[in-house]
Formats: structure tokens, sequence, C-alpha cells
């Protein structure tokens, strides 16, 4: 029964997840909680396998038209490394309710980033949002100068693995603009290279937790395998959709989530 509850909602994740190159999985832990009746630590194990699935069906796409930056991808899940673990040890101390309550801070953050900026609804592909696939890949010190860059992958790198070992998230939208503004990437190339760091630091997250946390296997099978589909119809049909008009519902959609996650926790709390 969760799984036929769930399993409509895994599709709509991956539909946004294909549609718009990221955010969808942010939904991922509230569906899991709310619908599948899942506590918070373990809604955020079962997302790592969610969020880890669906970024290695996009990386593999990206990775074949050459937008993945093997190096980079390589600097940054190493310095991810330290966080996710952080992550995964505060999210196995920290109350519940609390993990909700903060949890929802980061809806809020993503849902801003998707309505200002957006880096995900130019699609990787378009002629003006990537370099060209053929030039050879800089090393990590070469795209912004040095020292400034290899302190710019420690920093991202380490901040994005403790919001996954924390959360369960890919924190996609974090990495995109760092490896556009700091690293200088082309929009293409920093959505296929992000989506590379988020396999990895999904697998370390999901590693380090094995040995503490269940996954109903029942439930998370189901989900994966109806986000999958729904990633790939997702980017079939983006061409034919409003993407401007697409982000903003939802970014809308995510901020009346966080709404109920933040009331949810704090009735909970008090």
């Amino acid at each position: 029964m969760r799984a036929l509850l769930v399993s409509p909602f895994g599709l709509l994740i991956g539909l946004a997840l294909g549609a718009l190159g990221a955010g969808g999985s942010i939904l991922a832990v509230p569906v899991l909680v709310y619908a599948a009746g899942e506590a918070p630590r373990e809604a955020t194990t079962t997302s790592l396998v969610l969020v880890g699935v669906a970024a290695m069906v996009g990386s593999v796409r990206h990775h074949r038209a050459g937008r993945v930056r093997l190096r980079i991808a390589a600097a940054l899940a190493l310095a991810g490394m330290p966080g996710s673990l952080a992550g995964n040890a505060v999210n196995g101390g920290i109350d519940p309710d609390v993990l909700l309550l903060a949890f929802s801070g980061l809806i809020f953050i993503a849902a801003w980033r998707m309505a200002v900026s957006c880096p995900s609804c130019t699609h990787a592909g378009d002629p003006d949002s990537s370099t060209d696939a053929r030039e050879p890949e800089p090393a990590v010190g070469a795209a912004a100068g040095g020292v400034r860059a290899a302190v710019s992958v420690i920093a991202v790198g380490g901040g994005v693995g403790f919001l996954t070992g924390l959360f369960g998230v890919g924190g996609g939208f974090v990495i995109v603009p760092a490896l556009t503004l700091l690293l200088g990437l082309g929009m293409a190339e920093s959505i296929g290279t992000a989506l590379v760091v988020v396999v990895f630091n999904c697998a370390v997250s999901l590693l380090a937790r094995l040995s503490t946390s269940h996954i109903d296997w029942g439930v998370t099978l189901p989900f994966v395998v109806a986000a999958v589909v729904g990633v790939i119809a997702g980017e079939r049909i983006a061409d034919r959709l409003d993407q401007h008009l697409l982000v903003r519902v939802f970014a809308g959609v995510l901020v009346v989530v966080g709404v109920g996650v933040a009331g949810g926790a704090v009735s909970a709390l008090v």
C-alpha cells in the first residue's frame, strides 16, 4: 500500500528532474515522511537511493555528450567525503523534528534559487548554454587561478557533501552555480559535472549508513523505478514546455511544501 502511495509521487519527482535538470529530488524526503510514513532519518536514507540513481541516469547522458569534467568532478567528490561523513554523524544524533525543520529551510533555499536564477532551466546542449565539449579539460587550478580555485573546490565540495549526508539531497542547486561562477564552466558542463558529484556523494553517504539505517526496499524500489521513468519522460518533453513558467510553478510548489514541513515540525516540537 505504501509503495502504491509513493510511486505516483516518484513519477512526478522524476518528471521535474528530467524537465528542469535539478530540484525535484528535494521533494523525496517530504513524500517519504508524509505519504509513506517513514521516519525522517529513514526517509533521508531512502532519498539517497533515489537521488543517486536519478543522478546516475542523467550523468550517463551528459558524459556521452562530452559535458562532464571528470577531474573537477573527482576533486569535488573527494572534497565532499569528509562533509558527507560529518552530515551522516549529525543526522544520526539530531532530533527528527529538528531535522525536518532544518530541511524545510533547505526547501525554501532551493525554491529561491530556482525562482531567481534557475541554473538548470537552460537545457544542456543548447548553443548558448555550453562551451565546446571538444575543448580539453582544464586542470582544477587553471579554471579560476591556483589557490583560489582549490579553496573553492574544497569549500563547495565539503558543503555539498555535508548537505547530502545530513538531508539525503543532491545539492545540485549549490554545485551548478559554483561551477559556473567560481570555476568558469559553461552551464551544460556544470550540470553534467554536478550530476557525477551527486552520484559519488550519495554513494559515500549510503555506504556510511548501511550498518545503522534500514531501507524498506518494498517502498524504495517502486519509488525509484517510477522516478527514473519520470526522468526519461521529462527529458523528452522538456523542449515542448515553457521552462521559465515551469520553474516558477515548481518553485511555488516547493514553498507550499516547505511551509507544510515547517508547520508540522514546529507543531511537533511545541
